[in-house]
């Protein structure tokens, strides 16, 4: 029975934290069409790129979701390495179509994204 308390509460932790991480626009939770807008926000795109980027956003969303579905109960540190090297595939991607000056207020962004996910593991944010 214990086990069985442990499960329900570790399988209802994990669709919260699911549903927060969708509902606060974050990461790989949005949907490619979202993150094409957050990038537009900041880097000013051109029709011609966010059609590229739309396009390389849901690949990663398809990759990402036969990812998950492989790994389901597999081994969570080769299935952390696959999504690295997915996320770093795909920021070379994303790279290639920006100018130079968007890249550098990308990659600006990028580091201030991953500064504020360190703030929130560390539990220092609460936004």
């Amino acid at each position: 029975m214990k086990k069985l308390m442990m499960i329900c509460g570790l399988m209802l932790g994990m669709a919260g934290f699911a549903q927060a991480q969708q509902g606060g626009g974050r990461g790989m939770m949005m949907k490619p069409e979202e993150r094409v807008k957050q990038l537009d926000e900041k880097l000013k795109l051109s029709d011609d790129q966010k059609t590229k980027l739309t396009a390389v956003f849901t690949e990663q969303a398809d990759t990402m979701k036969k990812l998950r579905e492989e790994g389901q109960g597999g081994d969570r540190e080769a299935m952390r390495e696959k999504v690295q090297k997915l996320r770093a595939d795909n920021d070379i991607k994303v790279s290639a179509v920006l100018t130079d000056d968007q890249k550098k207020t990308y990659e600006a962004w990028q580091k201030e994204q991953r500064a504020e996910m360190q703030k929130r593991m560390q539990g220092g944010g609460n936004n």
